[in-house]
């Protein structure tokens, strides 16, 4: 390192920042700050130490590798892959936007004599990382015409985004790494979600739940700063002020959960059924259902002098008829339970060379070696995921009983 500080060099560089860090409170600034660190010591972990160097800008990082080109593109496809697993699970949300450029650069001391790098390289970085959406990877042209040779598969990960002019007047041709909507949203996935309804109204409602969700912020934290700056007898009568309707309400579930138990004790014991008279049975009006005649077949034996004028075959024809009515709805009532299973239908998957399949947005497996899936008649979204590739998705309509293959190789 020190025989590379002597001269200008051309090494890859990882701008990247948080969106609106400096907007939030400070214990919102600790969090998004441990978190990010947290992703990006993950995404650098595999570069030896003396091939990369790590500035700390406040509200983001600018990382140099001094070795291999392919080192930013690893780290910034394994920063976004955390961004994703992390999205909606914690509060504040951590938006970051991505940057890589290759380019000069020229190794220098800070005044803590540390390593630091200066050049136009890191400024380059930085004006891509600017023009970047939240959750988006974007390369210089530079960078783009270095890694599309080192393999097919790279050349692919790319698509021109176009020129942008930064503050400068200075132009830069971009190229991003899959798609923005790809890995930020779930609402915003990929195109065809843009079409259902389900995922129109839930763009909807978040869009009005943000604002909502910020205001209750910010009534909180006025509360909380009355309440600090308020006397003693002010903060009893506070507390009193919350504390009652929680009481009331936990009085209410016990009552509740009393008069529940309550009427338990009262409702009347099960009368155990014994078995009738033969007699009895032979005179039973006959039912259509087994259902039925378990609930609300009523028996009443025939009278006397009926019972003593039938005949014995009269008698066997009756019970004949009725166990024919029973094995006949027996019969049905499979029917409609098979019915309802073959309408399911199959999808058979070929993914290649592998790929993690989710339906609606669920993980269902990994195929190889998954290979059928069987869902229900109707409208669904199958994503197949591969860390190294954009996600492939597709919304699918499904007929009872219908075959479908869903096919997918990634790199072409």
């Amino acid at each position: 390192m020190e025989e590379r500080g002597n001269k200008t060099i051309i090494c890859s560089v990882f701008f990247l920042d948080i969106i609106e860090y400096s907007k939030k409170s400070v214990a919102d600034q600790i969090s998004l700050k441990e978190r990010f660190n947290a992703f990006l010591a993950t995404a650098i972990r595999d570069v030896p130490i003396n091939d990369r160097i790590i500035l700390d800008t406040g509200d983001g990082a600018a990382v140099s590798f001094l070795g291999e080109i392919e080192d930013a593109l690893r780290a910034a496809l394994s920063m976004r892959s955390s961004l994703l697993s992390d999205e909606g699970l914690k509060q504040p949300s951590l938006q970051v936007r991505m940057g890589v450029n290759l380019g000069p650069v020229r190794l220098v001391r800070d005044i803590n004599g540390l390593p630091n790098l200066v050049g136009d390289g890191i400024n380059v970085a930085q004006r891509i990382m600017g023009f970047a959406s939240t959750g988006q990877i974007l390369v210089s042209r530079s960078y783009y015409d270095a890694a599309s040779r080192l393999s097919h598969d790279y050349k692919g990960m790319f698509h021109y985004e176009g020129s942008r002019t930064d503050k400068h007047v200075r132009e830069h041709e971009v190229y991003a790494i899959g798609y923005p909507g790809d890995f930020t949203s779930t609402q915003r996935r990929f195109h065809l979600k843009s079409e259902s309804k389900l995922y129109r109204i839930i763009a909807k409602t978040r869009r009005y739940w943000e604002p909502l969700h910020t205001w209750h912020n910010k009534i909180a934290i006025h509360l909380r700063d009355v309440f600090e700056h308020s006397s003693s007898n002010k903060k009893a009568l506070y507390i009193g002020l919350i504390t009652l309707p929680v009481l009331l309400i936990v009085l209410l579930v016990i009552r509740l959960a009393y008069f529940e138990d309550e009427s338990s004790k009262a409702m009347p014991k099960e009368v155990e059924v014994t078995a009738l008279p033969k007699e009895v049975v032979h005179s039973a009006v006959p039912v259509a259902s087994p259902v039925l005649a378990s609930t609300s077949a009523v028996i009443t034996p025939a009278p006397a002098s009926e019972a003593e004028e039938s005949k014995p075959g009269e008698q066997s024809e009756t019970a004949k008829q009725e166990k024919q009515e029973s094995v006949k709805s027996e019969s049905q009532h499979f029917k409609v339970v098979e019915s309802s299973i073959a309408v399911r239908a199959n999808v058979s998957l070929s993914i290649k060379p592998w790929g993690e399949v989710y339906v609606d947005g669920k993980m269902v497996g990994v195929s190889p070696p998954l290979t059928k899936l069987q869902l229900s008649p109707g409208e669904h979204v199958i994503e197949v995921r591969n860390t190294t590739f954009p996600v492939n998705a597709r919304l699918i309509t499904i007929n009872p009983g219908e075959k479908v293959s869903v096919k997918h190789k990634f790199g072409n």
